[in-house]
């Protein structure tokens, strides 16, 4: 069925062409997957409007802190970077965070929190970030290419959860890929969820070094287990890793490793992690099948049991999300390009509540009104 959709969703893309759309379209690159978004009916009414209209916004990492939503998000620009399957075209160099008191409330943009020209081993494109809190001091964590164009992770802090934040000389020993995800265990145990294929490089780390003559896509082996996405636990003082750095494995109700030919499932990008009635839910985005996808196990490290579809896809190539409580319910931050009108590299956040059934599932929720 799933697939089924999926087709439909991509069929609905060539006709109507929404992602191949830019500022400049003649500067799009020919024969370009990146582009081939999944896009829908073009009456079809959205579920959500954007939480701010301002200035462009994806990738919505949210945390409560003092009773209050944080949203770390990655600041979209036009950069007039030709799109391609590398993902150039998303080529963000600052970071706007945003607060509200209440679900529904007034969104505050509290301006320019780190900008790239600040992060000294930093080259360009500061992509998805997320952060924490820890003893007085708030986290930020952000991927970026360093000046040899291989993405690392580094970490910024500040006294306050807007910032400004000020970024360490070096990026974490040990860390490469992109999208980190910071979870807090109930024990006060942080870890650190990374990775992503494609733009994101995970590929050219399959032997633990980087190859830049690596694949460009995935592992190329479709037979074979999907290439993982990675945990880290952090140290006490948050600024590093406590430990090599460990492969989270995703199965199917079997117990076998999905395959790398399993685009429906397998993972491609967006860690995120939240705990539920003693549950670990990792939940993640297909990447080019477009689906926001959840499976749950019994530690932080897994392995973890593939259960289904959180999100079903959204206007745009793109999704990213998390997943927190707030006032007794849960709730999904998500984005789509219904502002620039699907033009993938322009994108806004979203936020809509999560529901779990008695059996611990979770509710698949479409980003349209039935």
């Amino acid at each position: 069925m799933l697939k089924h959709y999926a087709c439909y969703l991509v069929l609905m893309a060539g006709c109507l062409n929404y992602a191949c759309q830019s500022k400049k379209p003649e500067q799009a690159a020919e024969n370009n997957t990146e582009q081939t978004a999944a896009a829908p009916d073009s009456n079809q009414k959205f579920l959500n409007k954007p939480l701010i209209t301002e200035i462009y916004t994806a990738d919505p990492s949210a945390h409560v802190f003092n009773n209050k939503i944080y949203i770390y998000p990655s600041h979209d620009i036009e950069s007039n970077v030709p799109q391609n399957d590398n993902g150039d075209h998303f080529a963000m160099r600052d970071y706007h965070i945003l607060s509200m008191d209440s679900v529904g409330g007034k969104v505050t943009d509290h301006g320019v929190a780190l900008d790239i020209k600040d992060i000294p081993w930093a080259g360009r494109q500061l992509w998805a970030p997320d952060a924490a809190f820890k003893d007085g001091t708030y986290f930020l964590y952000f991927p970026v290419k360093d000046k040899n164009d291989v993405f690392r992770i580094g970490v910024a802090t500040s006294t306050s959860p807007t910032g400004p934040f000020k970024p360490d000389p070096k990026p974490i020993e040990g860390s490469f890929s992109i999208d980190p995800a910071v979870f807090k265990d109930t024990d006060g145990q942080h870890y650190m969820y990374f990775g992503g294929i494609w733009g994101g490089q995970l590929q050219k780390w399959e032997n633990g070094k980087f190859n830049p003559n690596g694949s460009k896509t995935d592992s190329g082996k479709e037979n074979e287990p999907a290439i993982s996405p990675k945990v880290a636990k952090l140290s006490a003082d948050m600024h590093s890793f406590a430990e090599p750095v460990k492969d989270v494995q995703i199965v199917d109700k079997e117990g076998k490793p999905l395959l790398t030919k399993d685009h429906d499932r397998r993972f491609f990008e967006a860690s995120w992690m939240h705990k539920y009635n003693g549950k670990y839910y990792f939940s993640y985005s297909t990447g080019d099948t477009h689906y926001i996808a959840y499976a749950t196990g019994d530690n932080p490290y897994g392995p973890f049991t593939y259960q289904g579809v959180i999100l079903n896809p959204v206007l745009g190539w793109t999704n990213h999300q998390s997943i927190v409580p707030f006032r007794d319910k849960w709730y999904l931050f998500y984005h789509d390009t219904e502002l620039s009108k699907g033009q993938t590299h322009l994108r806004n956040i979203k936020i809509t509540e999560l529901k779990h059934k008695p059996d611990g599932t979770i509710e698949t929720i479409t980003a349209y009104k039935e």
